[in-house]
């Protein structure tokens, strides 16, 4: 699978021309608020070269999100199964988008595709999305999207030092038809 398309939204595999701005992203403290700190340029292009050996190896990943229109990157969105030592598991769907990009309702769009990908291609039985207790934009993404949260899931993250980020939330949404996945 090498891209999904929105009405208003490409999502591709990666270019060389996304390393830059991406690295600009992930150097942005506000577009990086909810996670522990901003990127190197390095720890950027490392995390492009494994979302790329993902979309290689699986078809499936974290895709570059790009405007239809203008073919500007905006940031990205996509599916990877939950990391070993989270005390849930299963296949999450995630976004980042640069702040110009915000507020144009693209991260829903975008995420509509890859939960619709999920459940059309994948034939999953949910899709799982998390994020800090205080990522309130990140969560209305969720709702938007028709996922709920159950406060029972909430969760400290291993990987995130002590402190107001390390509160995590999982939202979960069953494939249409099905009930939701018992855990």
């Amino acid at each position: 699978m090498s891209e999904l398309a929105t009405d208003r939204l490409v999502l591709r595999r990666w270019r060389e021309s996304d390393l830059a701005p991406w690295a600009a992203m992930n150097a942005d403290p506000v577009v990086r608020e909810h996670f522990p700190g901003v990127l190197t340029r390095e720890q950027s292009d490392a995390s492009v070269a494994c979302f790329r050996a993902d979309l290689d190896q699986r078809g499936w990943g974290w895709w570059a999100v790009e405007v239809a229109a203008t073919g500007e990157f905006i940031g990205f969105t996509g599916l990877d199964p939950v990391e070993d030592g989270m005390p849930f598991t299963g296949v999450e769907a995630g976004w980042r988008l640069a702040r110009p990009a915000w507020g144009h309702g693209y991260a829903t769009e975008a995420a509509r595709a890859v939960v619709d990908f999920a459940f059309d291609e994948l034939g999953l039985a949910e899709v799982l999305a998390v994020t800090t207790a205080t990522n309130l934009r990140s969560q209305a993404v969720m709702r938007r999207l028709g996922m709920t949260r159950d406060p029972a899931d909430d969760f400290d993250d291993p990987g995130v030092p002590e402190g107001p980020l390390r509160r995590g939330v999982v939202y979960r949404l069953p494939a249409p038809g099905r009930r939701p996945v018992e855990r």
